[in-house]
Parts: C-alpha cells; sequence; structure tokens
C-alpha cells in the first residue's frame, strides 16, 4: 500500500469531513472529526479488503468462520491507523488543520458488542487472522444497547442503556442484499416433503453489516459481518391509521428487541426464550451466509468440510449443529447421516468453563416451542450417537451423555451437543484442557478420545502493548527493535537487560509515566488523589464469586486494620484498583460491587491512613479503561479458586506490561508461570487437586475463620457495620456464605493470599529485584500471543493451509 503525504491526506480528510460528514472544519467537533478520519482510513483499507476477498475465492482457499456471541473490538481507530503506518501521517494532517488529534480519537465510542474475556480474545483473533492472512469471517450480533453502561449510585451498580450507536458507526458497510430470514416456533413434521417440515409460526430478517478487520501492514483484510434484527412483515398502516400506533409498530418493536442488548436477563421466562432466540437468530443467519458463499464457486455440499471450518466460540452457537443439518437436509435434500457427517466436519467447538451452570441448558419445552424442527434433528443425533460401538464398549452411562436430559422436567444439554457434533473441542490452558477430560466432559471423552485438543489462549501484542503503551513501546523499539510487533516471540530478546541498572531504570520510567496518566484519569472521574509512586495492585475482570474480588476485598480490609494499629511504621504505599461488571440479576456479585465501594469510602476518607492505601473502582471497565489501566498496573490480580478459570487473558495483558502476577495456580497462570519463572510471580493457595480433595473431604469454615485473628477481624468489621453504619447488617448474605459454605475457598486461601501480598511488597522495595522480575515478565511471555494461538488452531483443527481438495 502507497501511504500518502501529509498535503494528500489532509486533503483526503478535508473531503470527508465535507462530502460525508457534510461540516464544515469551522465548525466541526472533535466527533466530526473522528468521523471523518475513520472514513479517510477506511478508504485505505477498502482496496486491501477487496483483494483478499477476490484471492480467497480465486484460489479456492479453505475460509474460516468464526461464531461468537461477543466481538469486544473497543475503539477501532487507533489501532487501524497503526497496523497501515498511517498514525504519524494522520497527525500531522490534523495538527496542520489545528484539529486536536487526542481529543478526536477520543470521541470514538467502544463498540459495544461484548462483555468480557470471551469477547476480547474473539476480537484478539481476528486480528491475529488478518495479520496471518487466513480468509476468516467473523459472525456475530450488531446489538444496538450491547451488555450495559455501569454506573454508581452510593456504591451501588446501576445499568443503564449503552448508545454506543447513537450517533451511527462509520466502520460498517450495511449489506441490505445480504439479509436472510430466521424462523421461530410454529409445528414440525418430519413426515413430510423436505420444504414443508417446518411450519415457523414467526420469521424476522437479518440483515448484514459489514466492518473490515485489517491486520499488520494491512496486507490482509477480513471481514466482522454482524446480524441486525427486522420485521419480516409490513408496517401496519391500518392500524396506524385508526390511531392503535403502538400495535401498528409491534412486529417490528418485537423483531428489533433480538438484537437490543447482549445477555438480557433470564431470570424470567421471557428472558430465556429471548436469549435463545438470539443464540438462534446469528447463527442461522450465519450458516446460510456461508453455505450461499460455498455454494457460489461449489456444486456439490458434501465437500464442504474441505473449503469451510466453523468455529462455535463456546455454547452460545451450539445450535449450529442441528441448523446446519437442517439446512443441509430440508433445503438442499442431503439425507440426514450425511449431513450430519458433513456438520461434524465442518464444526469445531472452544470450551470456556468448567462451571456446569455456564454450559448452557436450555428447558426442553422451551426448546421445542420455539425450534421444534431442530429437536426432531436432536432426537436423530442423540439416537446415532447411542447406537456407537464405543458406548457399550466403554461402559459408559449413555444418558448422562446426550444431548437431551429427561430428567427434572427435561433440559436439552448444549455443551454436549457441541461436543458430539464437532470433530474437535478444545480447551483454553493446558489446565483446563485436562480438567475437561477429567470433569465436565470426562463420559464423551472416554468415547472420543482423541478429540479434546489444547490451544492456550493469546493476546494480540498490536493492540495490547504496541498501541496501548507507547512509553514502553519506544523503549522496547529503541532496544531491541520492532520486530516483536508481528513476531512476539522476539520479546525473548529483552531479558538479556533484565540485568541491566540503566535499563531497568529506563523501564521503571516507562511504567511511572502511564501510573501518572492513570492517577489524573481516576481524579478526571472523581476518584481520590492517588500517587504514582504507590504499587498500582489492579483486579480488573468480570464480577463473578469464582474470581474472588471478595479475597481481595478481606485483604484490603485487613491491611487497613493493620495500618490503623500501627500507624507510624513504614507503611509501603498501596492503590487497590478494581474493575468490572456484574450481570444484572447477580445480586452476590453486586453486594461485592458494594462492599468494595464501602471501603473506598471509608479508606479513602481516613485522614490517619492517608496515602499509604487508597480503594479505587473504576465505573464501566471496558477495552477502553483497560488500555489504560493494563500499562500501569504493578501487581496484576489473577486470585481465582484454582480449577475455575478456563485460562485468563487480562493475565497475559498484564504480565505482557511489565506487571507481576500475584495468582493462584490456575488457567494460564501456570503456563506463565513456567516461562516467567516462580521467582518472578507471587504464587498462593490450593491447587486445583488440592481444591477438589478439600471439596471432597470437606472442610469448616468458621473453624478457620476462628483459628486465624486477622481474617475474623476483617470480617467482624465488614459485619458490624464499620463500612456500611447506615445499614450494619447490610453485607450478611456475603458473611453468612462465608461462614456456611463458602464454595470459593476465599477463607481457605486468604493466609497464603496475605503471605504473598507480603512478599510482593518486600520485593517492591528492592527496586532492582523487582525491575529486573518487571522486565523478565515482558521478556518471556511472547509465547502468549494470539497470533501463536492462531497458527496452532490452523494447525491442528481447521487446516485452512492444507486442505484436501475433493
Amino acid at each position: 500500500m502507497q501511504r500518502p503525504t501529509k498535503e494528500e491526506f489532509k486533503q483526503a480528510l478535508l473531503d470527508r469531513l465535507i462530502y460525508s460528514v457534510g461540516k464544515d472544519s469551522s465548525h466541526a467537533v472533535p466527533r466530526d472529526w473522528c468521523v471523518a478520519l475513520t472514513l479517510a482510513i477506511r478508504d485505505h483499507i477498502v482496496d486491501a479488503w477487496m483483494d483478499s476477498t477476490r484471492k480467497t475465492y480465486e484460489t479456492g482457499a479453505k475460509r474460516v468462520y468464526y461464531l461468537s456471541m461477543e466481538f469486544l473490538i473497543g475503539r477501532l481507530l487507533a489501532d487501524a491507523m497503526s497496523n497501515l503506518g498511517l498514525t504519524d501521517v494522520c497527525r500531522e494532517a490534523l495538527d496542520a488543520l489545528g484539529v486536536d488529534f487526542e481529543a478526536a480519537i477520543a470521541s470514538e465510542p467502544d463498540a459495544a458488542l461484548g462483555n468480557g474475556g470471551l469477547g476480547r480474545l474473539a476480537a484478539c483473533f481476528l486480528d491475529s487472522m488478518s495479520t496471518l492472512g487466513i480468509p476468516a469471517m467473523g459472525y456475530g450480533i450488531r446489538y444496538q444497547h450491547g451488555l450495559f453502561r455501569q454506573r454508581f449510585a452510593d456504591g451501588w451498580q446501576i445499568e443503564q442503556a449503552e448508545n454506543w450507536l447513537t450517533m451511527g458507526h462509520p466502520w460498517e458497510f450495511e449489506r441490505l442484499d445480504s439479509s436472510y430470514m430466521v424462523s421461530f416456533g410454529g409445528v414440525a413434521d418430519p413426515d413430510k416433503a423436505p420444504q414443508d417440515r417446518w411450519q415457523p409460526a414467526e420469521t424476522v430478517i437479518a440483515s448484514a453489516n459489514d466492518t473490515p478487520i485489517t491486520g499488520w501492514t494491512g496486507r490482509h483484510v477480513n471481514t466482522l459481518r454482524l446480524w441486525s434484527a427486522k420485521a419480516a412483515g409490513n408496517f401496519d398502516l391500518s392500524r396506524f391509521n385508526q390511531g392503535d400506533y403502538l400495535r401498528a409498530a409491534a412486529e417490528e418493536v418485537l423483531a428489533e428487541t433480538i438484537t437490543r442488548v447482549l445477555y438480557p436477563d433470564d431470570s424470567t421466562e421471557q428472558g430465556r426464550q429471548l436469549r435463545l432466540s438470539q443464540e438462534y437468530f446469528f447463527t442461522s443467519a450465519s450458516l446460510q451466509d456461508l453455505v450461499r458463499r460455498y455454494l457460489q464457486d461449489h456444486d456439490d455440499l458434501r465437500a464442504m468440510p474441505n473449503f469451510v471450518a466453523i468455529q462455535l466460540n463456546d455454547t452460545h452457537p451450539a445450535v449450529a449443529v442441528p441448523e446446519l443439518m437442517r439446512l443441509l437436509t430440508d433445503e438442499h435434500g442431503l439425507p440426514a447421516e450425511e449431513a450430519f457427517r458433513v456438520t461434524h466436519e465442518c464444526l469445531s467447538y472452544t470450551n470456556h468453563t468448567l462451571l456446569p451452570e455456564a454450559l448452557e441448558r436450555w428447558p426442553l419445552e422451551l426448546f421445542k416451542k420455539i425450534l421444534p424442527r431442530h429437536m426432531q434433528l436432536i432426537d436423530f443425533i442423540d439416537r446415532q450417537f447411542m447406537a456407537l460401538p464405543e458406548i457399550s464398549a466403554n461402559g459408559v452411562n449413555v444418558h448422562e451423555l446426550t444431548t437431551v436430559d429427561y430428567d427434572n422436567g427435561g433440559s436439552v444439554r448444549m455443551g454436549n451437543l457441541a461436543f458430539i457434533g464437532s470433530h474437535r473441542v478444545n480447551g483454553v490452558s493446558a489446565l483446563h484442557t485436562e480438567l475437561m477430560k477429567q470433569t465436565v466432559f470426562k463420559g464423551l471423552h472416554s468415547v472420543y478420545p482423541e478429540r479434546i485438543v489444547n490451544l492456550t489462549n493469546g493476546v494480540t501484542p498490536r493492540r495490547w502493548l504496541h498501541n496501548c503503551n507507547h512509553p514502553l513501546r519506544d523503549l522496547l523499539n529503541e532496544t531491541i527493535g520492532d520486530g516483536w510487533v508481528a513476531d512476539l516471540g522476539k520479546i525473548e530478546a529483552l531479558a538479556q537487560f533484565a540485568d541491566d541498572g540503566a535499563f531497568r531504570t529506563c523501564f521503571a520510567a516507562a511504567k511511572r509515566k502511564n501510573k501518572v496518566y492513570l492517577a489524573n484519569e481516576i481524579l478526571k472521574r472523581s476518584g481520590p488523589a492517588v500517587s504514582p509512586d504507590a504499587v498500582f495492585d489492579v483486579h480488573v475482570k468480570r464480577i463473578h464469586e469464582y474470581k474472588r474480588q471478595l479475597l481481595n476485598a478481606l485483604h484490603t480490609v485487613a491491611h487497613y486494620q493493620a495500618i490503623k494499629a500501627d500507624p507510624n511504621a513504614d507503611w509501603l504505599p498501596v492503590v487497590k484498583l478494581f474493575g468490572g461488571k456484574a450481570a444484572p440479576s447477580y445480586q452476590i456479585a453486586k453486594l461485592i460491587i458494594k462492599l468494595i465501594n464501602d471501603i473506598a469510602t471509608v479508606v479513602n476518607s481516613d485522614a490517619e491512613v492517608g496515602d499509604r492505601l487508597k480503594v479505587v473502582y473504576m465505573s464501566d471497565y471496558n477495552v477502553s479503561r483497560a488500555e489504560v489501566i493494563i500499562p500501569a498496573a504493578d501487581l496484576s490480580e489473577q486470585i481465582s479458586t484454582a480449577g475455575m478459570e478456563a485460562s485468563g487473558t487480562g493475565n497475559m495483558k498484564l504480565a505482557l506490561n511489565g506487571a507481576l502476577t500475584i495468582g493462584t495456580l490456575d488457567g494460564a497462570n501456570i503456563e506463565i508461570r513456567d516461562r516467567v519463572g516462580h521467582d518472578n510471580m507471587f504464587i498462593f493457595g490450593l491447587t486445583a487437586e488440592e481444591v477438589a480433595e478439600k471439596r471432597r473431604q470437606g472442610y469448616d469454615p468458621r473453624k478457620i475463620v476462628e483459628g486465624n485473628p486477622r481474617l475474623k477481624a476483617a470480617l467482624a468489621a465488614i459485619n458490624n457495620g464499620t463500612f456500611s453504619p447506615d445499614q450494619p447488617d447490610r453485607f450478611a448474605p456475603l458473611i453468612r456464605n462465608l461462614y456456611e459454605g463458602d464454595y470459593f475457598m476465599n477463607t481457605v486461601d486468604f493466609e497464603s493470599y496475605c503471605s504473598a501480598q507480603a512478599r510482593a511488597v518486600d520485593a517492591y522495595r528492592d527496586s532492582a529485584l523487582w525491575w529486573r522480575a518487571a522486565v523478565l515478565n515482558t521478556a518471556h511471555v511472547g509465547w502468549f500471543s494470539s497470533d501463536r494461538t492462531i497458527r496452532e488452531y490452523d494447525e491442528k483443527v481447521w487446516r485452512s493451509r492444507s486442505k484436501q481438495v475433493a
């Protein structure tokens, strides 16, 4: 790609401002300049985008289709400019026009298309597939409001609608010609002619919107296709003219509800129905689209696995198994056995959880009501499965392994469906993969012992170091060159400078710049003044009991009490920084947020404690917030109950940016330890095996509390209203859970966690020791690049670069 000069780009920018945005430069506000800049950059992407698509068709390349409920892409503009090598010329052009470059960039809203690690992983994978030149399409939903915007009212989480699309999304192209009918409900009769087997009661239109995703240097561009739901019927003008305005628009409103919100509350029957409808809606539209693409150049659907690889990101698109079968049988005439073979060879499934409640189950009657034809195909799949010779040979209880569970009112087990219907099932860390074989998929693993493979997660170095951490990026480029951006393995060369005092000083200075910036952001958001010379102890992730924000809060209280007991001691200043959202119906998680905010209110206003301890909860944690917090972190909290975190990617991002991990041997922490070294982390707590054994043997958390004076004192302070004087019993449910069960082992691991925190403080006091470990963290985590992960997906699962043409 030929890069434009400053004058050429300046003119292109003005043209876009005038002719696309419709503004004169003298009246344009930062958002106008942001849109004009986005459109100008998009113009530079389109040629490569079309070339990439054309090449895929011309070469007959196998294409990867990545189906995910979430794509947490965040802001795209800075990444796109960087990938194209146009950041400097864009800045110079805007400077010449008297426009604040940073203000224009900051006015881009975060695309509210995800929640946490699942969606961010999908976004990293899109970046890597484009960088590596793997022909791919991401398929998801174009949520109007996304998850929710989080704010706090008196410390309580309040959910507000996220209006990221209010001013449009200039990256996307609306594809009105790519629309598909998606149906629900009605009746199904397998004995009728294929086209008549399903008589649905309701149909909506899935309309496509495409966003180009460019890789590093812009040589290859893939597509993120997101679906919007529209009414299939016409607007009821007669009702409108009669004054019945609500009923006239009812069909439009109901259809658009499907793509309005990410993860609607499923605590009600209506919420469960909407959520299942969402999953089927985007899965069906995506499969219809990819089958159409395939048939443009091929006439034999039986050969589709040679040209199509479909990755299911968790169980949300697991309905792809019966839906692809339905398309092949009912619409294209393949026998059911052949349709299942094609489906099985095309599909692969990524599992992201060992929590049984997170492996989706749908009530049988609800599933039949919404997808009656698919229920018939699932019954067929189960009959085929039960007839396998491996079932009797392994002596397994087949009824525990089938898709349909007829006990307790009946349910459809989407994890089992995805497993049986896929040719590969992957875990996302070495530990997670082994635990899959031993726990949630033990029986299915015995039937299909070769099906499960490990593909440890990774993160893109472009977004998570090069673009978000300029001080460290510049230092790395000056020291080892910039080859690490495209090949993160090359960052290993940094290790030779870990014992160089002058380099460590520069590394620490880069970190301090990021901490100063974050401290200013905290102040802007009405937080307390924090010192950049304090330890920034960062715990940012989705709020869930197994991620143990509560354990961190208990330590915070104990640390506060220790300072109060001996205020004249030599305390190292610490900033405890939290961020993350709780699901709207997850009351315990929301109570944990309230506890942390109440602790912050008391601690931050205590003059005797002063700067020695500050507690900050940054609201509305998202990609843009992460890009500010992660480069500034000193200590990375990865403290989930061992055996419960599948992988984590925050641990990788933070380590890459020179933060030291305090964590359990859970998820990818184990593999990070193997590369970074045990001495350069702060490991604590029970292992996954010890957790399992502890649960088998049973334990008494009350006895643990009684035997630990500082834990007992911390819990007493929470329970007696020290942090909630207006309502002393506010946190009684948390205390009760800890005393009566403590399933997530906060009490069990508390003392070990406190010891790890003390080791971290001692290490930070030794500047040479700390910064040597920080340098080695950055140097040794090159393996955790999403580029490596995607190469492994391609080698072990997709085989897009070694397809066997029929």
